[in-house]
């Protein structure tokens, strides 16, 4: 059976940026071994990390065995490609924790435990690395590549340009032929033919092929995805709160929903073909209903629910439908009172919140004393009896017809919270104070 085009699959998703000649013909001669290299400075990985997890996702389905290297060792080290300053350095046992989260997250991509040929593997080039001294590192691979050929890398001329005041450390210089190192030893212990990676990587990666060629008189190659950016020029992936992490400790499924349902029609268009396995014809499709009818913003529905399934889990995907339309649908009181406590706070997250005693509401308190006294969701008990007579309040999604009916523990979400709601999208939250 005629194998699965890997590049041609890369190549119409938009994944292809450079590639060195050869590999195309490689990957379709022969089941290949190809890997990619993981930052392992956090104990989850990000959206970043992404592009390169889905070329390794479909690599795999292509028939070919994925391998990710977790870069302890490099780690320990720091990258210059598009960095401007040194990176924190991190101990072993912090990057063996970091691994075995990463692992985790990796298998919800990858298949690790099939006995086909074409498992995935996670190595960490730390379990070489440490073996090497310093005279052994220089002796066995400094001397195969040249300063000269170090120095016309982009990723160092950049770093030691006039522009540049930081400069670059001998270690970082030395980072090329660490990471060359890595493609070596995979090439030798694993018949690792192709390293993959970002297009800043791009020079690292040939550094590898470079010194296989050297040092064994064998042919190896390279692949590389452009970065990902938005089309207004910002950087993908970086809201005002930072990274979003595929982790739900850091970014909640919610969170995770909102970020892919809010990217612009542009933007949602090149993300559904590099960030989904949606095929061809399903895309086209759903690109023309788009253009058609962009204010439905189907694109951009479909690519949330798709990413936030794959990442998350379907349950997980229809909790952040349900929590979105808290704010913008018609959401029920059971539906507010099913959703968890942090989906509850990135929903709300940023509305005025005012803290009572737990003894108030346990011994009851008048609707009016508690928004115009004890708290200011109200200026006065006149402009909250104004509202209520105009249909406009809700407390917990339920609307309020009497002003002075007591408020105690039922009305609690969660046991902590009250959601207070004027109008259709003035919001307030009432929190207990132990």
């Amino acid at each position: 059976m005629e194998r699965p085009n890997f590049v041609d699959e890369l190549r119409w998703r938009g994944m292809v940026h450079d590639m060195m000649p050869g590999t195309e013909e490689l990957l379709q001669k022969e089941l290949t071994t190809a890997y990619v290299g993981i930052d392992p400075t956090a104990d989850s990985l990000h959206i970043g990390h992404l592009v390169s997890i889905m070329m390794l996702k479909h690599l795999q389905r292509c028939g070919h065995r994925p391998v990710a290297l977790v870069g302890g060792a490099t780690g320990m080290i720091g990258d210059p490609s598009g960095k401007s300053a040194e990176r924190n350095l991190l101990d072993e046992n912090t990057l063996r924790h970091n691994q075995d989260c990463i692992k985790r997250q990796l298998a919800k991509f990858l298949d690790f435990d099939s006995n086909s040929p074409n498992a995935a593997l996670l190595v960490n080039n730390y379990d070489w690395m440490k073996e090497y001294s310093f005279l052994g590192f220089i002796r066995d691979i400094g001397k195969h590549i040249t300063v000269n050929y170090m120095m016309a890398k982009d990723s160092v001329k950049k770093r030691l340009s006039a522009e540049s005041s930081v400069g670059m450390s001998f270690t970082e210089f030395t980072y090329q032929l660490v990471q060359g190192t890595d493609y070596l030893t995979l090439f030798q212990k694993l018949g690792c033919k192709l390293q993959m990676g970002g297009s800043d990587q791009w020079g690292n990666i040939t550094t590898g092929a470079e010194l296989i060629r050297r040092m064994l008189g064998q042919e190896a190659f390279a692949l590389t995805c452009p970065l990902i950016t938005k089309a207004d020029g910002g950087k993908f992936g970086k809201t005002e709160q930072g990274n979003i992490w595929l982790d739900p400790r850091y970014t909640s499924p919610y969170k995770f929903y909102q970020f892919w349902l809010n990217t612009s029609d542009a933007d949602a268009e090149r993300y559904i073909k590099i960030f989904t396995l949606l095929d061809k014809a399903t895309i086209d499709a759903l690109v023309s209903e788009h253009t058609a009818e962009p204010h439905l913003r189907k694109l951009q529905q479909r690519l949330a629910k798709e990413i936030t399934i794959m990442v998350h889990s379907e349950d997980d995907y229809n909790r952040a439908v349900a929590a979105s339309q808290l704010l913008f649908g018609n959401a029920t009181s059971q539906a507010l009172r099913e959703i968890d406590e942090q989906t509850f706070l990135s929903v709300f997250e940023g509305v005025p919140t005012f803290e009572v005693e737990r003894s108030l509401i346990a011994n009851g308190v008048p609707l009016s004393a508690l928004l115009a006294e004890h708290t200011k969701v109200f200026a006065s008990k006149g402009e909250l009896r104004r509202l209520v007579q105009g249909g406009g309040l809700s407390l917990n999604k339920e609307k309020e017809v009497e002003t002075e009916r007591v408020v105690n523990a039922s009305d609690l979400l969660g046991d902590k919270y009250i959601l207070v709601q004027k109008g259709k999208k003035n919001y307030s939250i009432i929190k207990i104070k132990d």
